[in-house]
């Protein structure tokens, strides 16, 4: 799967990604999935909703990948 950032933007929050993406229905869902360590982000655990994500990175949940794009 992947997930465009908006024109005129140079990055998408990690909370906001998830979102888009269908894999949590809101933002408090995507804290918590967040928090509880459920969510990688170029393989690594990320706890920051707010973490900044560009071009190239990728997103790991629930055994879903998602990947970032311009």
């Amino acid at each position: 799967m992947e997930i465009n950032i908006r024109d005129g933007e140079e990055f998408i929050r990690l909370g906001q990604a998830l979102k888009k993406s269908g894999l949590v229905s809101s933002g408090v869902d995507a804290k918590m999935v967040i928090l509880n360590g459920e969510v990688t982000v170029n393989g690594e655990i990320e706890v920051r909703r707010g973490r900044k994500l560009y071009s190239k990175d990728t997103i790991s949940f629930e055994n879903q990948t998602i990947k970032i794009i311009k």
